[in-house]
């Protein structure tokens, strides 16, 4: 049997969420890193382990805003290092929640993943708003986006070492907790696509 980094059975873990079954790939890995082996395919980061694409993402978590508000320059991108610390922030979950922390990961997504965004289009002569439905692939992106996002706002620059801030920030993402960066990202995309309706 094939065991995550040796020790957690991802057979176990189920994705709730329907719009994101097919994208959220949960098959058994022991080291989550395909080193670019689907890359040259279309649409392929279905077939990308959902706890690479994780990992992948804590390197270059990206900008925030179109003035760089948060900008990932200060990211090593150290593949070694990033899995180190999601090995133990794995340890400190499962140790927390007494549960298997890929599920945890799974449910911290789909608690994340926006369902509708706003989108701007040009008509006349000004710039109109309205609400349209994201699609899997976006909404995935999206909330592993903010996940990272959150981890580094809280990581950098404080005393915290950063396993524990991932582990702080997916349980509190599984429990839809509002403080939460990414749960709370989420409600305010929503709540501006509902009053663009």
């Amino acid at each position: 049997m094939l065991l995550l980094f040796n020790k957690w059975d991802m057979s176990g873990v189920k994705v709730e969420d329907g719009g994101l079954e097919k994208l959220i790939n949960i098959k058994p890995v022991v080291v989550p890193k395909t080193y670019g082996r689907y890359s040259t395919e279309f649409i392929h980061k279905k077939k990308m382990p959902i706890v690479e694409r994780f990992m992948n993402k804590l390197m270059v978590p990206g900008h925030k805003g179109k003035k760089h508000k948060l900008t990932s320059g200060k990211c090593s991108g150290n593949t070694e290092s990033i899995m180190i610390s999601m090995k133990k922030a794995f340890t400190e979950i499962e140790n927390k929640t007494k549960q298997n922390p890929v599920q945890i990961l799974v449910k911290a997504i789909e608690n994340s993943a926006p369902l509708e965004e706003v989108a701007a289009y040009r008509l006349g002569g000004i710039i109109a708003r309205k609400a349209v439905v994201m699609g899997p692939g976006r909404r995935i992106d999206i909330a592993l986006r903010h996940l990272t996002q959150g981890i580094y706002k809280a990581d950098f620059q404080k005393k915290k070492q950063l396993y524990q801030v991932i582990a702080e920030e997916l349980i509190a993402a599984s429990k839809a907790d509002g403080n939460n960066h990414a749960v709370s990202e989420r409600n305010r995309i929503e709540k501006e696509a509902e009053g663009a309706r």
